[in-house]
């Protein structure tokens, strides 16, 4: 399987309301449920309504489109980095899977993804 890295620096926020997200932004992902408004952007987009924001994330994509009856990788993928000590954020579109690691270990975090038969790129 396929990892892609994606060549950007990204931020998670909580937000007030969605009023100021950049929609020019190339890679977003907005988020809302009953008790509260998410985005994901790049870390030179954070919207300044922004109520909490973790930054320092690097992120890659599972390159390819995922069949929904594909079963278990994104569970793989996060026991690999779980084993490691690594975290992660995952966002799940239609296509595929995102997956965002701390800025910190994601160098560890590819290697180790490597080592266990994925291919990045």
């Amino acid at each position: 399987m396929k990892l892609e890295i994606i060549n950007q620096d990204f931020s998670i926020c909580k937000l007030e309301d969605f009023s100021r997200i950049d929609f020019s932004d190339e890679i977003y992902f907005i988020g809302k449920t009953d008790e509260e408004l998410s985005l994901v952007c790049s870390s030179d987009r954070v919207p300044d309504n922004a109520i909490e924001c973790g930054h320092g994330w690097k992120a890659f994509r599972i390159q390819g489109i995922l069949d929904f009856s594909l079963i278990g990788i994104l569970s793989r993928i996060s026991t690999i980095l779980a084993e490691n000590g690594i975290g992660l954020f995952a966002v799940s579109t239609y296509n595929t899977d995102y997956i965002l690691i701390k800025t910190d270990d994601f160098d560890e975090a590819i290697d180790v993804l490597k080592y266990n038969g994925y291919e990045v790129i």
